[in-house]
């Protein structure tokens, strides 16, 4: 499976994974092949691109929970946008408690872990749907750590409404590389997120709470509204369940500056210590989504590749069949760990070498055989 740009898609690519209007309606199923009307509807949608289906891949399996876990992203990024958009104008949302009991309701009382399914994303709709992954995985996460219904919907509800600074930003600014923003820019989209941080605290339509890990958020990762609180306490326990969920879902969705990192190098990022995150939260969530589940196929640091079998006692650590020489190998061994580690997933499983096209000029109208030396010759 492979992500293509919108205006790189050809006709007959097979599609990876379905597409959904705004009411849950799929539009396009899984492998079905694009034709030069689907292309031109797609690009129609502002959609980015689409995941793709390599030339000898087969169809994936999907679950019934997967293609519901897609249907109601694709339906609740609608209802995210009319609550945000609401925000930024000052008034009050009329649908978001509505949609945070919802996602407790589907995400916020399971007993076992979900597939975490990435969504595609625009400048224009980046915010919206990172503003509900975020709240899922936090309704998920929180339900790990075992905490009450109200301290679950504190911390939904200020998922859904965290990143509204970014909202306020004018669209040419989202759009400009970090590394390419000038002083004067960042100084400028700093106070974006001072406004949506003077927003919160007078807000009257929202728990006391909700304000607290809001305001919060806000000190610790854009640096607005004084020095974060040191407090240890369990308010701020909730803080770090949304900022590991925040994080988490930065780092994997494709969006429209950069490729996403797998979950396997994300989890790696928040595994490390010294980068502050809380490990309780990160076991939280290593506890509600699949990381590395049987049938994955991951790169080894030895240069081998292999297929998990079945999980290890740490998720960085499963058994994993080796292609090079068909053996299993059990990466949680202290041997077997000195030899060879889960470096990444595999980015893909098409093997085929690229040949530049001056090169394979060269060698038209020739047999080449092999084992012979081709006679060098001056071009």
């Amino acid at each position: 499976m492979i992500f293509i740009k919108s205006d790189e898609l050809k006709v007959g690519m097979r599609i990876a994974k379905p597409i959904y209007n705004k009411s849950g309606v799929m539009l396009y199923e899984r492998d079905s092949r694009l034709t030069a009307q689907g292309i031109v509807s797609i690009q129609n949608f502002d959609l980015i691109g689409v995941y793709v289906l390599e030339p000898a891949e087969p169809l994936p399996p999907m679950s019934e929970e997967d293609i519901e876990f897609e249907r109601f992203q694709a339906m609740a990024v609608f209802v995210i946008k009319d609550i945000l958009d609401a925000v930024g104008k000052q008034k009050e949302p009329e649908q978001l408690y509505q949609l945070a009991n919802q996602i407790i309701k589907s995400y916020g009382t399971l007993y076992h872990k979900i597939n975490f399914i990435q969504n595609l994303r625009s400048v224009e709709d980046y915010v919206y749907k990172h503003s509900l992954n975020t709240a899922i995985l936090c309704a998920l996460m929180s339900k790990q750590m075992g905490l009450e219904f109200k301290e679950q919907l504190d911390i939904v509800v200020a998922a859904i409404l965290h990143d509204i600074g970014t909202l306020l930003i004018p669209i040419a600014l989202r759009k400009k590389p970090i590394l390419l923003l000038t002083e004067e820019e960042q100084k400028k989209i700093n106070t974006y997120y001072m406004a949506s941080y003077q927003m919160f605290a007078r807000d009257s339509y929202l728990d006391a709470g909700v304000k607290r890990i809001l305001t919060e958020i806000l000190q610790r990762v854009h640096h607005v509204g004084g020095k974060a609180d040191a407090d240890d306490g369990f308010a701020d326990a909730e803080v770090e369940i949304l900022r590991t969920a925040m994080t988490f879902d930065q780092l994997t969705a494709m969006n429209y500056q950069e490729e996403p990192a797998s979950d396997v190098a994300a989890l790696r990022f928040l595994m490390d210590e010294t980068n502050g995150y809380m490990q309780e939260t990160v076991q939280a969530l290593i506890n509600s989504i699949n990381i590395l589940e049987p049938g994955v196929c991951v790169e080894l640091t030895n240069g081998d590749r292999g297929l998990v079998l079945t999980a290890g006692i740490d998720v960085l650590e499963p058994f994993v069949l080796s292609f090079r020489d068909n053996k299993i190998y059990n990466l949680g061994e202290q041997e077997v760990a000195a030899q060879m580690q889960i470096k990444d997933v595999m980015k893909t499983m098409d093997n085929r070498h690229v040949v530049e096209p001056d090169l394979l000029e060269q060698y038209a109208g020739e047999v080449v055989r092999i084992g012979e030396r081709r006679e060098k010759r001056n071009y």
